[in-house]
């Protein structure tokens, strides 16, 4: 599947930003079930865990992009299990982070599974209390 971008990160792309400009300090939400159909719209599902920086209040790093790739920076990624279930997509926010239906915040919305796709994780059934950490993320800009 496809990563989609909101309106907000696409009309960011038009402009004069990129899209390491625009995620960034942001954070990763997880949850349960089937994403939207658009990041434009209000989040569907139980939200899991929000992944941050070492599991803290600062968003995440992306390291140096290089081959239309940007992957996560070494710095951990992780966060605290809030719920119970199993892992069906993500919501890659920006710094402004704003959940519900909106057409200018900066988001990005994939799936998760344990092969082939958009997150990778190694066990989709995620249990309350336990810690996800996040090894590898790669944005991927397509060559054609």
């Amino acid at each position: 599947m496809a990563l989609k971008l909101s309106t907000g990160m696409r009309n960011g792309l038009c402009g004069s930003l990129g899209v390491k400009d625009m995620l960034n300090g942001g954070h990763i939400k997880i949850y349960t079930g089937s994403q939207p159909t658009s990041p434009d719209y209000a989040e569907t599902g139980t939200l899991l865990v929000t992944i941050t920086s070492s599991s803290g209040t600062d968003g995440v790093v992306l390291g140096t992009q290089g081959t239309g790739v940007i992957p996560k920076a070494a710095s951990v990624w992780s966060g605290l299990i809030a719920a119970a279930g199993v892992a069906g997509w993500f919501r890659f926010h920006g710094t402004g982070g704003t959940t519900g239906t909106s057409a200018t915040e900066v988001r990005l919305d994939g799936n998760v599974g344990v092969s082939g796709s958009d997150l990778v994780l190694a066990n989709t059934s995620l249990v309350v209390g336990a810690t996800l950490t996040i090894d590898t993320f790669n944005l991927t800009q397509p060559a054609s």
